[in-house]
């Protein structure tokens, strides 16, 4: 069966940023996020082992977003200066090594994956979801994982993980994002209400509509107050929260595994200073040619 990876790609690229200081070029310029971010698709492709795969890039915030709350992630700090010029080299790498890449303007990320995961689905493939953003949540199925590189435990989630984190099902990860709200995206949610009251109603009552529909039945006159005067916002969180539909049309042989270009990757690495990554192609080069004349 196909298998897909789908990778969330400013969060790996931050992901491995944060994790290696300093380190830069024999010319001076910064390599951390590059380094990192190769080393750590060479451990998701050994422990996922796809067939195909993709790293999915933003592309700007949702215009519809942004109109139902103009605060929306507005309080995401600017990207750091020795970031930012990195990522073209990272997609200078990934182009050189044969990984597809998506980016397109104003369609963010979480949407492009959906839309990719829902693609895959129905052609019948599986799919790993490769991020830390819980809004994925939502989307996993018998067909859909999850892969957290925050868990230490390294599995890829099923119903099973996102009932354990959430108290709630994959379907009800919407209504418990819009109960909560998410401080991340800079989503205010009911006030008083954390995780486990909101998987706490959702038990009870199943959804956001079914909790409004039998308001009186919360014992709770603080949680019930607290429920009505948020009707709306919840209402809105709900569009805000909901991964939504977007085109992402990319051939599906273009996210197959492909031979990388040696030439290219030779070059990069040698500019970058990368000397164990360098050795490591020319040893994969060398045993090919073995391989060749057997």
């Amino acid at each position: 069966m196909e298998r897909l990876l789908i990778i969330d790609g400013h969060a790996y690229a931050y992901r491995a940023f944060h994790a290696i200081r300093e380190l830069q070029s024999p010319a001076g310029q910064p390599t951390n996020a590059i380094y990192g971010f190769i080393k750590m698709l060479g451990k998701l492709r050994a422990g996922i082992a796809p067939t195909r795969w993709i790293v999915v890039w933003d592309g700007g915030l949702s215009a519809e977003r942004l109109a139902a709350l103009p605060a929306y992630k507005a309080q995401r700090p600017e990207m750091p200066d020795r970031l930012r010029p990195q990522l073209d080299e990272i997609a200078a790498w990934l182009s050189a090594s044969g990984i597809a890449s998506f980016n397109r303007e104003g369609i963010e990320a979480d949407d492009a994956i959906a839309c990719l995961a829902r693609r895959a689905e129905g052609l019948g493939w599986t799919t790993v979801i490769a991020s830390s953003d819980k809004d994925f949540m939502q989307l996993v199925s018998p067909q859909v994982g999850l892969f957290n590189p925050h868990d230490k435990t390294e599995a890829v989630w099923t119903h099973e993980q996102v009932r354990g984190k959430t108290g709630v099902e994959p379907s009800q990860i919407v209504d418990w994002l819009s109960l909560t709200g998410d401080s991340v995206d800079n989503i205010p949610g009911v006030r008083g209400v954390g995780p486990k009251t909101a998987a706490d109603l959702l038990g009870r009552f199943g959804s956001v509509e079914g909790i409004y529909e039998r308001l009186d039945e919360v014992q709770s006159d603080r949680l019930r107050g607290a429920l009505q005067d948020a009707k709306e916002a919840v209402r809105r969180n709900r569009r805000l929260v909901s991964l939504h539909d977007v085109s992402c049309e990319i051939a599906p042989e273009e996210m197959a595994i492909r031979a990388p270009d040696a030439g290219r990757l030779r070059e990069l690495y040698s500019r970058w200073g990368f000397k164990g990554l360098l050795a490591a192609l020319e040893e994969s080069a060398g045993r090919e040619r073995q391989t060749a004349l057997i």
